[in-house]
């Protein structure tokens, strides 16, 4: 490539001036005098440090960003320069001193979705609390994206923590083999995770809603890709064939609020008389798809969602299972900042916190004939 040319003659070049020393000096006071202004020295730039070094300004960029481009001469001769000129390139400066650049990223499937501010404001409190900067990707549920965006980010922050992942297991592995990675909300043998265990509370849901006399659930997937749904539609379907009540799994949805409104008549022809989402975002669609098709809530369906995120404010309040996404994401970030002063420390950590199912108003006993009504306003 155009780019491998240019590095051998540079190389040669930065040889030459190792013999010539006393050259590299006199440039090197130069830069000095040329730097120097009312008695204070400034910052000298890229290019002030290529002529000092007698490379190109890229070849100086490569040795911050990409030294195993270049010979190992090339890169000790430039880096001599730059230290003696207290040369430092701003998304480095951490890294001469310490080894690292003081900044982590936080990757998220969709920033849109409820569940996840909460998870990366704690991760943001914790790295802060730890002396480190905090940059967001969003991946916008794609895979493609999702495996691009780690990549970058891992060669350019210290360590990714990366949120419900969608990628396949066996590329997430070896992403974690390139540097500190944690991940929140998927278990991959090997890899660092923190894991919300949404089971216990999926199967509180299903008895809590066999107990008030349903007989027929309806389960609103999430995505495919996703580790939590597959955890959460295995446990209501679990404990619900335990308990001999049925349950139709509807189809995969994207965890939005339209999805769920959607979803709400594929729960109605199904003929279940409740229904649990895999997210809030979607059981809250539910019920806005459920009010514009006349079906009252919970008098003619039940709905659980999971998450409980601002399930207390939706009309009528959303019964849900809640989980500790905000714990997740401190301890993710908690552990990374230990995988970044040891990379050996905790490589197969695996951290679950518990879930529970939280009542409010949308769930109730199914309807004794098929047409009753419910009206809130007449609820006490």
């Amino acid at each position: 490539m155009a780019g491998d040319v240019r590095v051998q003659p540079v190389a040669r070049q930065a040889c030459a001036e190792i013999r010539y020393p006393a050259e590299t000096r006199r440039r090197a006071r130069t830069v000095h005098r040329v730097a120097r202004r009312d008695g204070r020295r400034k910052l000298p730039t890229i290019k002030v440090v290529a002529a000092a070094a007698g490379v190109s300004t890229s070849t100086v960029s490569r040795v911050f960003s990409r030294p195993h481009l270049l010979r190992e001469s090339t890169v000790a001769h430039v880096t001599e320069v730059a230290t003696r000129l207290g040369y430092v390139p701003h998304h480095a400066a951490r890294a001469l001193s310490t080894g690292r650049l003081g900044m982590i990223a936080v990757v998220v499937p969709d920033i849109a979705n409820p569940f996840f501010p909460p998870v990366i404001r704690a991760a943001q409190a914790r790295a802060s609390a730890g002396g480190a900067s905090t940059v967001l990707g969003d991946t916008d549920e794609d895979p493609a994206k999702e495996l691009d965006l780690l990549v970058k980010l891992q060669q350019r922050t210290d360590g990714v923590v990366l949120v419900s992942s969608r990628l396949p297991e066996d590329v997430v592995r070896e992403r974690g083999r390139q540097g500190p990675l944690v991940l929140v909300n998927r278990d991959v043998a090997d890899v660092p995770r923190v894991l919300v265990d949404s089971a216990p509370g999926m199967r509180e849901a299903v008895d809590h809603l066999a107990a008030l006399g349903h007989r027929h659930l309806a389960y609103v997937s999430g995505p495919t890709t996703s580790w939590s749904d597959e955890q959460r539609r295995r446990a209501v379907g679990e404990r619900a064939a335990a308990l001999g009540v049925a349950v139709s799994v509807l189809r995969a949805h994207r965890p939005d609020h339209e999805e769920g409104r959607a979803a709400a008549g594929e729960v109605l022809d199904a003929g279940a008389t409740a229904a649990v989402a895999f997210d809030d975002a979607l059981a809250q669609g539910v019920l806005a798809g459920l009010a514009e098709r006349g079906v009252a809530v919970p008098g003619e369906v039940s709905v659980i969602g999971c998450d409980d995120i601002l399930a207390a404010t939706t009309y009528p309040p959303l019964t849900t299972v809640r989980g500790r996404g905000a714990e997740a994401g401190r301890l993710a970030v908690e552990l990374l900042l230990e995988l970044v002063d040891d990379p050996d420390a905790g490589r197969d950590h695996r951290r679950l916190l518990p879930s529970s199912l939280t009542c409010r108003a949308t769930t109730a006993a199914p309807p004794s004939s098929g047409t009753r009504r419910f009206d809130p306003r007449g609820a006490s």
